[in-house]
């Protein structure tokens, strides 16, 4: 265990050392110049030996004070670099958290262009569909989809997830779906899924009760997306994600009815930090392409909840 003289006293000390000057030290530490007279006092005291000669108008360095000095001031530089490098780090790397959906679909293709913007930074992109937990892994914002709030959380409305059918050209040509009641009929990826009920709602076909059909299932909508692109059966997508392989011509959109029932995409990041430069940068570009994608619609999903 070290043996150490009260920090404050020696912060005051390696002030008071440079300067030369109990004034001159209590403006640089925002302290009176007697809390600085007491402190210097408390650790002469507590070493046994004085470390400045007092006269009437001012104050010398000690033979003491004169071989401590330099010794106090370089442990000070030394611990000054160790929590600059930690701060210089975490500003110079922003992590974000998303889905994998998000992340591949939608995140990845436009990070370059942020990183343009902002080349003194470093984006580590990590993905995971499980709620994030900040501290424990090491992350500075994250795009999150439910309804929250979320305690300690900032949050920026990003979108309303909205979905619809799609699937290949040849699989929509070959089992000729020209009305909703035919997706009875062929495989859904995912059928189970909630928003497979809610178009069906919204398109007045009933499902009927105890039916079964070939169906894959799937844990994430890029999974859906790719199987649907292989010809494996129609997947309720959210066409936002997938506009390069809509205009490649690797999936139609099958019908014009898109449903607005699930919960919302959301930028969040911790309270304590939303002054941070590089989270700070980051809201504002994000805010920024989610305000460029209203022209390409649908309005709704843009719609902040109520």
């Amino acid at each position: 265990m070290r043996k150490m003289p009260p920090l404050p006293a020696v912060r005051v000390f390696e002030a008071a050392a440079r300067h030369e000057n109990f004034t001159s030290a209590a403006a640089e530490l925002g302290m009176t110049q007697a809390a600085v007279s007491y402190q210097i006092r408390l650790l002469e005291e507590r070493l046994g030996v004085p470390l400045f000669i007092r006269s009437k108008r001012r104050v010398t360095l000690s033979d003491a004070g004169r071989k401590a000095a330099p010794l106090v001031s370089g442990a000070f530089d030394t611990l000054s670099d160790a929590f600059s490098t930690i701060v210089y780090d975490d500003e110079a790397v922003l992590t974000i958290s998303t889905t994998q959906t998000f992340a591949s679909n939608w995140m990845a293709p436009r990070l370059g262009v942020f990183q343009f913007e902002r080349p003194e930074l470093a984006v580590r992109l990590l993905t995971q569909n499980q709620l994030v937990d900040f501290p424990r892994d090491d992350v500075d914002v994250g795009i999150r989809s439910g309804a929250g709030p979320w305690p300690g959380l900032r949050q920026d409305f990003l979108m309303r997830i909205h979905a619809t059918p799609f699937c290949s050209p040849s699989l929509a040509e070959r089992h000729d779906i020209r009305q909703p009641e035919r997706l009875l009929e062929v495989a859904r990826l995912n059928p189970d899924d909630i928003w497979w009920k809610q178009w069906f709602a919204a398109a007045g076909v009933t499902e009927h009760a105890g039916a079964r059909q070939p169906a894959i299932r799937l844990d994430s909508q890029q999974m859906e997306g790719n199987a649907a692109i292989a010809g494996h059966g129609v997947g309720m997508m959210t066409p936002l994600f997938w506009r390069t392989e809509i205009e490649a011509g690797r999936l139609v959109q099958l019908f014009p009815l898109i449903i607005f029932e699930g919960p919302c995409y959301w930028l969040v990041y911790p309270e304590h930090k939303r002054g941070q430069p590089k989270i700070r940068a980051f809201r504002e570009w994000m805010l920024r392409q989610f305000e460029g994608l209203k022209a390409e619609g649908p309005e709704e999903a843009f719609r902040p909840p109520e």
